[in-house]
């Protein structure tokens, strides 16, 4: 229920594009980067230049939603002139929105009080095709009097309701565009000194899984497998395994942790706060993907059970910082990093018992998804760092608030030093691991080598046995030879042995000495391309020339030498 895993990998049923995850464009991360989802090679197009040509403010009026004829069915175009359909379109909330939902959409809330209790937890179903009741119901129902924050989990979140959230709401549909992309992002919008502001980070971390909850992968040749699929076994047994030749490590793909039988996949925690002098809100938002991850129901049951916390109970009695709450959800992404990296821990140890060279291809792998995930937890850092250097700005003149208010800023300080003190045992432990799986690298490698070195050991003494062999071959035949040569002789069809002959043993020398020559000759013609460096056979021939030449040449050195001395 929610994705967290790879583009190319691990698909579940009916498994379809929209099920595949990525890789980010950064670029298109914040509300900073002025020409959103347009790129370097993009045209302005005929909708963009009617916008720089009209005569009304980029910045629409604020709209109270009683006049405006529904003007959520054009968000985000209605509140966001400068998002055009183009853009809409390739960012993917055109295809989120025209989407057909034939699910219920369930958001599920909470509000907390004064005390720092959380309460009023409810569900509220939009149904397909009730937009208009939805609507109403978003502009009518109130919130108590004494909710100082609500949180909302958004879960199966349709096209209507991103429309009605974002207008309600004045949402940057870079929330949105970030987290239906899986783009990491952070960034803070409408500042309002003294009334407040909203801030935004979409952040993708790690998770460990149960293999029973993966979904099931379809046939190799429906989609790309990822490498990890092919490498540490397809969650389906009986699909083939392939090598890592010719092909690339794909990161973003489930590890699959064969000792423990479960799964590091990714997760998204993707979050919205408004923080407002009368009230404050908080969206998180739940991929519909066929993926194991957080989803909305178990976020908002751990974000209440938090509100049991002594510890947390303390701080939000004595601060109504709504970013206070922000930071449980990051405790959440916390309690995922440490479990993940922990199982992960656990199989690094399993390969140091079980070295061999058939691992050493599932090592590369999990060195590559080390790398991957050190890059998630800088990620993981800079949110932290992000949150606690943008605090709440809606502060009042009241003593007794600007006294939480200092309070406030004490507590934030405090817990996100606290979590980056975590994350920086994250990074010490991952490192750790790192250099414990080059160390099995180098033990496998050192297993080879051993293995090679005893191989090459037989086959020497392989050799030694059969040149003793060869010797006595050898001997056998010198005792032979003299009785062969006699013979031969005796064979000669010549008059000295066979006087009705014809032929002479002067004869047979005349021939037999120029060919054996020649013979020799054009060996070593053959031969001396070891003395005679890139020349050709023909030159080569002329290797007696050469060999006087060279001999004849070192004579005077040898005479001068022996003078000096």
């Amino acid at each position: 229920m929610g994705p967290g895993s790879s583009e190319e990998t691990l698909p579940g049923q009916n498994w379809n594009s929209t099920n595949l995850i990525s890789s980010p464009p950064f670029r298109h991360a914040a509300p900073s980067a002025p020409w959103p989802w347009v790129d370097i090679d993009d045209e302005i197009n005929q909708d963009q230049y009617k916008l720089m040509e009209a005569e009304e403010p980029p910045i629409p009026d604020v709209c109270n939603h009683k006049e405006c004829n529904d003007c959520w069915k054009g968000y985000p175009g209605s509140r966001f002139p400068n998002w055009t359909k183009s853009q809409v379109k390739k960012s993917k909330i055109a295809e989120a929105i025209t989407r057909e939902s034939k699910k219920t959409c369930i958001c599920h809330r909470v509000d907390i009080d004064n005390q720092g209790h959380f309460r009023n937890a409810d569900t509220v179903n939009a149904e397909p095709g009730l937009e208009t009741e939805t609507w109403q119901s978003f502009l009518t129902t109130g919130r108590p009097s004494w909710s100082k924050t609500r949180a909302i989990f958004v879960e199966r979140m349709s096209g209507s309701i991103l429309q009605m959230l974002g207008t309600r709401y004045n949402i940057e549909p870079f929330f949105f565009s970030s987290s239906l992309n899986w783009i990491p992002s952070r960034f803070q919008a409408d500042l309002q000194p003294g009334v407040g502001d909203s801030i935004t980070f979409t952040l993708v971390f790690l998770r460990s899984v149960p293999s029973k909850k993966m979904p099931v992968p379809p046939p190799l040749n429906a989609v790309s497998s990822s490498l990890n699929n092919k490498l540490n076994g397809p969650l389906d047994s009986s699909s083939p395994t392939t090598t890592i030749l010719g092909e690339s490590i794909d990161t973003k793909a489930p590890l699959k942790l064969d000792s423990l039988n479960r799964f590091l996949c990714l997760d998204l925690l993707s979050v919205h706060l408004i923080r407002n002098i009368k009230g404050s809100t908080i969206i998180s938002y739940h991929p519909d993907l066929e993926l194991p991850t957080t989803g909305a129901a178990e976020l908002h049951s751990k974000i209440r059970f938090a509100g049991q916390s002594v510890y947390w109970q303390k701080m939000l009695q004595e601060s109504n910082d709504p970013t206070l709450v922000l930071l449980i959800y990051l405790w959440h992404a916390m309690y995922s990093w440490d479990q993940a990296l922990e199982h992960l821990y656990s199989h690094i140890r399993h390969l140091e018992s079980n070295v061999n060279l058939e691992i050493a291809q599932s090592l590369h792998v999990v060195r590559a998804h080390q790398l991957f995930y050190a890059s998630l937890l800088d990620d993981f850092r800079e949110r932290v760092e992000f949150i606690r250097h943008h605090k709440n700005p809606a502060t009042t003149s009241d003593p007794a608030e600007i006294q939480k208010g200092y309070l406030s800023k004490h507590f934030l300080e405090r817990e996100c030093d606290n979590l980056k003190l975590e994350i920086t045992r994250l990074n010490r432990d991952l490192i750790m691991q790192e250099q414990r799986l080059k160390n099995i690298m180098k033990l496998v490698f050192s297993d080879v080598n051993i293995k090679d070195s005893k191989q090459l050991k037989e086959m020497t003494e392989a050799a030694v046995r059969d040149s003793t062999a060869m010797k006595q071959i050898a001997y056998l035949t010198m005792a032979f030879l003299p009785a062969t040569f006699v013979a031969g002789i005796f064979g000669m069809n010549t008059k000295e042995v066979n006087p009705e002959a014809t032929g002479t043993l002067p004869y047979y020398v005349a021939f037999a000495v120029p060919l054996t020559l020649i013979t020799i000759w054009i060996i070593i013609a053959f031969q001396s391309r070891y003395l005679l460096l890139e020349k050709p056979f023909v030159v080569r021939l002329g290797w007696p020339y050469y060999l006087m030449k060279k001999w004849w040449s070192r004579k005077p050195e040898t005479k001068t030498t022996d003078s000096s001395v």
